[in-house]
């Protein structure tokens, strides 16, 4: 199989399998092998990664109550109303 790869995209490939002592099908096997992308992955996560909810929860947990008596209610639903200042959807 050949890949039509823009001339910079190849360099900069070619440079990084050369930095790990490998030839670039190596280089580019382990990146297949370390993550497809659209691909779902069923086993452990890798050390120092959590999951967005358990950081979430860790986040709350931390956050004084007196700011978290700030949050607006309806901040999910309003969310470009608070972040980017639109209209609000719901009278």
């Amino acid at each position: 199989m050949s890949l039509n790869l823009r001339p910079e995209i190849e360099a900069k490939l070619t440079a990084l399998a050369a930095a790990s002592s490998v030839s670039v099908d190596d280089y580019l096997a382990a990146l297949v092998e370390k993550q497809s992308p659209g691909a779902t992955s069923n086993g452990p996560l890798e050390p120092n990664k959590k999951p967005l909810s358990a950081r979430i929860r860790e986040i709350w947990a931390d956050m004084p109550p007196e700011v978290r008596a700030k949050l607006p209610s309806d901040g999910a639903s309003e969310h470009d109303h608070y972040i980017y200042g639109a209209p609000k959807r719901t009278a």
